[in-house]
């Protein structure tokens, strides 16, 4: 029946702990792609803060925010950058902090540089992107050590309610921190995870890490691959097709549910929209909110994952047991890809994610 009791408590402010990639991305637009070999002139290049992890820390700090002054959740962020980097201190930590969340526990690491990305606009195409990703500190220090980072969230002031996990930070850390927080050595240790697998790793997520896992938020290319790790199948296999590749959202979420035991499976559809599903029994689906332009999909998917594990953990810090969250389970959807939809009107990654009360 999963996790219910041992992560059921007294009322307490709501305390959501990011742990994940910090970036510097370097965003080019442009008509279009160049070929091989091929020379063109583009229209802008901007350097911005992002990083899945970063992105997320900064939506679910930004979806807390009742007015702009009221910050009604705590967010701190775990992750890792260069050391004495100055994209860190003048624009990356400035980013966060303004967007109310703690960088108390970020990692300046003299291992690595820090990591970044360079993403390639197509204004021709509706802004869909191409993104290069140098993991640098990401993927060094800390943050290849499981029980460095468990020490780290042992060390917060208060417990964190919600973990927020994604793809851009080391496998065996992801699958480590999993592991741990879904099972927990002692029900102290275990925590409600917001997973979500983007990337999927090329060596997948082993049904053991996934198991109990509270909430799994994947598109639906994601879905397709998470259910073939899940079944020991190749994550990516094009010579292999399986009956798994051409199910839809609402056959695939019942894998989840049936096969690692997970609470709450979340499909981002696009423009579609968002379909939901929970293992007692509450499944629907959103429609996608119209936009005069897509300018930018770099960060909606992050703006997504943040506004739902914010309205998640809210729910949460009430005592609430996560079944009753079906309860509210729609709305939160509604929500999130309200949030997502404005996202993607604006250029940039970080800056691009609203305020909670710019929706109202």
């Amino acid at each position: 029946m999963g996790i219910k009791d041992p992560m059921t408590s007294k009322p307490t402010r709501p305390h959501i702990c990011v742990i994940g990639s910090l970036n510097i991305d370097f965003v080019t637009s442009t008509p279009r792609c160049p070929g091989a070999g091929e020379t063109l002139t583009a229209t802008s290049l901007t350097v911005t803060a992002g990083g899945k992890g970063g992105n997320q820390a900064t939506a679910c700090g930004r979806a807390s925010f009742t007015n702009n002054e009221t910050q009604d959740a705590t967010v701190t962020m775990i992750g890792a950058v260069g050391d004495n980097d100055v994209y860190y201190s003048t624009l990356l930590k400035p980013a966060l902090e303004k967007s109310g969340v703690s960088t108390a526990d970020i990692e300046e690491s003299t291992e690595a540089q820090t990591g970044s990305a360079t993403i390639i606009v197509e204004d021709a195409v509706g802004g869909e992107n191409r993104i290069l990703v140098v993991p640098g500190a990401n993927h060094a220090g800390m943050m290849g050590d499981v029980v460095s980072i468990v020490d780290v969230v042992k060390k917060q002031e208060v417990r964190p309610g919600v973990v927020v996990l994604q793809g851009e930070i080391p496998r065996k850390t992801t699958l480590g921190l999993l592991e741990y927080f879904n099972g927990g050595v002692s029900v102290e240790d275990r925590v409600h995870v917001v997973f979500n697998p983007a990337p999927v790793y090329p060596g997948g997520i082993s049904l053991a890490a996934l198991k109990h896992t509270s909430v799994l938020i994947m598109n639906e290319t994601e879905a397709v691959q998470m259910s073939r790790s899940i079944a020991g199948l190749p994550v990516s296999d094009s010579t292999q097709p399986t009956e798994l590749d051409d199910l839809q959202p609402e056959e695939l979420a019942p894998h989840f549910h049936d096969t690692a035991d997970v609470q709450i499976v979340l499909i981002t559809l696009g423009a579609k929209g968002v379909y939901y599903s929970t293992r007692t029994g509450r499944r629907g689906s959103v429609p996608g909110v119209r936009v005069p332009k897509v300018v930018d999909t770099t960060a909606a998917g992050d703006t997504f994952v943040g506004y739902f594990s914010t309205a998640l953990a809210r729910f949460l810090a009430k005592g609430e047991p996560l079944e009753t969250f079906d309860i509210e389970i729609e709305s939160a959807v509604k929500k999130a890809n309200a949030a997502a939809a404005r996202c993607v009107v604006a250029r940039g990654a970080m800056q691009s994610i609203p305020f909670a009360y710019d929706l109202e």
